[in-house]
């Protein structure tokens, strides 16, 4: 089984506002960066979407760590936060609607078919593939800026 890292990150200018997402994947050698946009969205959004994006890249089964500056994404899987909200009909403990389902949703699946950990990066703390991830999510909100 092929062991991939995958960094990722999301950003958002305005929270809701314009957002940009960016990963960068890496299999021994081999290097591949991802990007992209959107015109109204949420920082949370954006990190998912980053996530989903990276996952949706893998063309096959892998060992994969996902490193993370987001606690929302680390916390709602490692502490079995969004599987809960699933298997609640995507409500959480307090009966309110889970942000985000639609995402969650992808996400969950996509994981099934990969072995995953899951690794919390401190974001803007010099970590080199998490400031990349932040430059590509901040590059596509300015690409889009008028």
């Amino acid at each position: 089984m092929k062991k991939i890292e995958i960094y990722t990150d999301g950003a958002c200018s305005g929270n809701p506002g314009a957002g940009g997402w960016g990963a960068v994947l890496k299999y021994k050698e081999h290097k591949k960066e991802m990007s992209g946009y959107a015109p109204e969205t949420t920082n949370n959004r954006m990190e998912l979407t980053a996530v989903i994006e990276a996952l949706s890249a893998l063309k096959e089964a892998c060992e994969v760590t996902i490193c993370s500056d987001s606690q929302y994404f680390c916390n709602a899987i490692t502490k079995g936060w969004a599987e809960a909200w699933q298997k609640n009909g995507w409500k959480k403990s307090d009966k309110k609607p889970a942000l985000n389902a639609d995402l969650w949703q992808k996400l969950l699946s996509l994981l099934q078919k990969h072995k995953i950990n899951i690794v919390w990066v401190k974001g803007h703390a010099g970590h080199p593939e998490n400031e990349r991830c932040d430059y590509l999510a901040t590059s596509e909100i300015s690409k889009h800026k008028l």
